[in-house]
């Protein structure tokens, strides 16, 4: 099911509709009634267009998910980033160096220091830290945010939220040689982070999540299968909720890596989560 946060008919018919086709109004209200924001709901709308002159017919059971339905390029591109690997494995998202280091040691193949601070110091030695904490442990070690520090103590990556797409200078982040990893939440996210060819794409939040406030409502497996069909030719992380009990039905969905904060710093052991949390990937 590709449900989200529901809404009865009459609520997903608006007076725009009226300026549509028959088929165009009825995908729209269908996407709303099955939860989509308005821009997603446009960007299935667009897709089942372009699938219906593809095939020569109109079918409501034929949920589009060629990536040439939805405008993606071709691969492989002019303006990507640097590759990583298209499985990542166990992602696990930590607040300090020490984190870092702890489970870079423990052996969890990607790892990202997400340090909130406003002191510039601060951030800059914990940068440092982290990047010499992963030294000789094999892990990728991803900086969220703090692209010119990440640059600058020469980090694997730097990972990315919408918002920060508009300020980051994606052509420096990319001339400097760091991978690059985006956040997305629904089809019009993963379109515009697919245009600037990351390393990988993060599909989120999969289930409700505390640890930071949400905007658009948990995608839920039903999506998070949808997109990661759509988003295939791209290494793929999923994120958001995701614990043990979890994890079979999310990498059922074809995702490569599955990124984990609670499920590992709020553990008794978080060493033998980790090891858990891996044996149950494979």
């Amino acid at each position: 099911m590709l449900a989200g946060d529901a809404l009865p008919y009459a609520q997903a018919v608006q007076s725009s509709d009226a300026s549509h086709n028959a088929e165009t109004a009825g995908v729209l209200q269908g996407c709303r009634m099955l939860g989509f924001l308005e821009h997603d709901a446009q960007c299935v709308v667009q897709a089942w267009h372009a699938q219906t002159q593809r095939t020569g017919h109109f079918s409501l059971n034929d949920w589009p998910c060629q990536p040439q339905d939805f405008g993606i390029a071709p691969v492989p591109r002019a303006n990507a980033f640097p590759t990583c690997p298209h499985t990542l494995g166990l992602y696990a998202v930590l607040p300090d160096a020490a984190w870092v280091g702890r489970m870079a040691r423990a052996g969890v193949p990607t790892v990202q220091l997400r340090f909130k601070s406003d002191d510039a110091a601060a951030i800059r030695q914990e940068v440092r830290a982290a990047v010499q904490a992963v030294q000789g442990t094999g892990a990728l070690l991803f900086i969220n945010d703090h692209w010119q520090v990440a640059i600058d103590e020469g980090a694997y990556g730097v990972h990315l939220g919408q918002e920060d797409m508009d300020d980051a200078p994606l052509d420096t982040i990319r001339a400097a040689g760091l991978r690059l990893g985006l956040s997305t939440h629904g089809y019009a996210e993963m379109l515009r982070a697919d245009a600037a060819s990351p390393s990988y794409i993060a599909l989120g939040a999969v289930f409700p999540t505390t640890l930071k406030r949400m905007q658009t409502a948990p995608q839920g497996t039903g999506r998070l299968y949808a997109y990661a069909k759509l988003m295939q030719h791209s290494p793929l992380v999923a994120i958001g909720g995701i614990d043990e009990a979890r994890i079979p039905v999310v990498m059922q969905s074809g995702v490569g890596s599955i990124a984990v904060v609670r499920a590992i710093t709020g553990a008794a052991d978080p060493e033998a989560a980790a090891h858990t949390l891996q044996e149950l990937m494979r």
